[in-house]
């Protein structure tokens, strides 16, 4: 086996090694991790939330037995072959073994490791975005036509996993407009690519026009639910602190893009870059959602920082780059990741917020970061549920949640396989409305709950309070269980018709 890839499988080996180390044991899965992994149990085209990738990754991880390992095992894999790439295109460039250590240390401690962390699209949305980006790198050269064809089938993929990556898109053809590369509008290649890439995502088109394009209605849900609340000047400053500990080898990039004449001909990709950023902050998008953007810049960057260190005295240097990546995200390792126990976290909180790490989407401060929050408190509401079901002893019950997690987290955790649903996401499609319920268990958030048991009790002969979730920290704190038991009314009548009318 050669010593580069020696070297490469154990920066791949130290990525798994560091993903598994950042979660303490006291933290539970996500709350959108939840949904992702329902998802695998109705396989589909598409969802309202995400393309249908995620849901067969998740069918992948079911069959795999379901367990924490190997929920975290696919982003971690996401973000190893991101390095492999980028570890490639630095080949592709001709660049050094010190050149492809430089680019594969700065993606080993980066955001990447925040990124990869959750079993969330995200992590799979950066892979495309930087294998696309590679294909793209190999036709700018040679301008072989299988590297479009290539390009394009990794684009739809993913497409299909997150419509993000047609920014990319939006970025690239201004870029390849402005430069020589247009001449590639004359190709047919880019023609038969282009169609390729339309018959793998057409499938998803089609459940998107059948079912009244929700991408579209879920995007202004976004749009007046959490985007309302993002500055450009945050957008803007988020896009420095992604990869501030290997800032000066992304300048590189920029710099080599600009004067080096070896890397006249991918000049595009300069022009990608602004015109992608552009559009994101014209649109208030969230910071992260540029990230893809990123990791191909670290293969020219490392590449020119090598060739300029080809002097006297060039090998301190160089050791000194590859420590400084390392050194300089120590601090961050601390902070930006859920490995201390939430109760220091919240004695030490300071720095968090300094950070901005405790604004959540609402735009205010809290006392733990919006993830972290958000993987506390659901063993304990599952095991509320369970006690709630346990004590009914019926088949016949409804477990209706306010929100996705909630449902997901009862699907996840329940010691006696309960599956919940809710009118919130996608379970509002996957409600078995064929048996026929008399009982109803109502998990219900803490805002709100006041008016539960005035509304819902005169539809049962008996109606109870069972409790709700004591963790002060979780963000699901104070939400409370509710037990209907034997319904004077048709409950899944009442459910249909909800159902229609939230559909509208």
């Amino acid at each position: 086996m050669r010593k580069e890839t020696v070297i490469l499988l154990l920066f791949v080996l130290a990525k798994f090694l560091l993903q598994y180390s950042l979660i303490g044991p006291e933290y539970e899965l996500h709350r959108d991790e939840f949904l992702h992994l329902d998802l695998g149990k109705h396989l589909d085209w598409g969802y309202l939330s995400v393309p249908p990738v995620t849901g067969i990754i998740s069918a992948v991880i079911h069959l795999l037995g379901n367990g924490e390992y190997w929920v975290k095992f696919f982003p971690a894999a996401s973000g190893a072959l991101t390095i492999g790439i980028v570890w490639k295109a630095v080949d592709v460039l001709k660049g050094s073994l010190y050149a492809k250590v430089l680019a594969a240390t700065c993606l080993l401690f980066s955001v990447l490791l925040r990124i990869n962390m959750l079993y969330q699209p995200n992590s799979i949305d950066i892979l495309c975005w930087t294998a696309v980006y590679y294909c793209l790198l190999r036709y700018f050269k040679a301008e072989n036509g299988r590297w479009l064809m290539a390009g394009a089938v990794v684009f739809a993929c993913g497409l299909l996993n997150k419509y993000n990556i047609v920014f990319l898109m939006i970025g690239m053809l201004p870029a390849v407009l402005v430069t020589a590369h247009r001449r590639m509008f004359a190709r047919r290649a880019l023609y038969f690519a282009a169609l390729a890439a339309l018959v793998i995502v057409f499938p998803n088109l089609l459940w998107q026009y059948y079912h009244g394009f929700p991408v579209v209605k879920h995007m202004q849900e976004l749009a007046a639910i959490q985007l309302v609340h993002v500055s450009r000047w945050g957008f803007l400053s988020g896009q420095g602190l992604f990869f501030y500990n290997s800032f000066f080898v992304w300048m590189a990039a920029v710099i080599a893009l600009i004067v080096h004449k070896p890397f006249r001909r991918y000049r595009v990709f300069l022009w990608s870059l602004l015109f992608t950023l552009v559009v994101f902050v014209l649109l208030k998008a969230k910071d992260y959602y540029a990230i893809g953007l990123y990791p191909v810049y670290f293969a020219f960057g490392a590449v020119y920082f090598s060739r300029l260190l080809v002097c006297k005295g060039g090998v301190y240097v160089k050791g000194l780059s590859l420590v400084l990546p390392v050194v300089f995200f120590i601090p961050m390792y601390r902070y930006a990741f859920p490995n201390q126990p939430y109760a220091e976290i919240v004695r030490n909180n300071e720095v968090y917020r300094e950070l901005g790490l405790l604004r959540w989407e609402d735009g205010k401060d809290h006392a733990l970061p919006q993830d972290f929050a958000d993987m506390l408190g659901w063993k304990e509401l599952a095991a509320l549920v369970d006690s709630a079901h346990a004590a009914i002893g019926d088949g016949h019950t409804l477990i209706l949640c306010d929100n996705y997690g909630q449902a997901g987290a009862i699907n996840y955790y329940s010691a006696r396989g309960l599956q919940a649903v809710s009118f919130n996401g996608d379970y509002i499609n996957w409600i078995d409305l064929s048996t026929p319920y008399r009982h109803l268990i109502r998990v219900k958030a803490k805002k709100g709950k006041e008016d539960e048991m005035e509304q819902t009790s005169p539809y049962f002969e008996q109606s109870v309070e069972l409790g709700y979730v004591t963790h002060p920290y979780a963000r699901e704190s104070g939400t409370t269980v509710f037990s209907f038991r034997g319904a004077t009314v048709d409950i899944n009548e009442r459910i249909r018709k909800e159902v229609a009318e939230k559909k509208k």
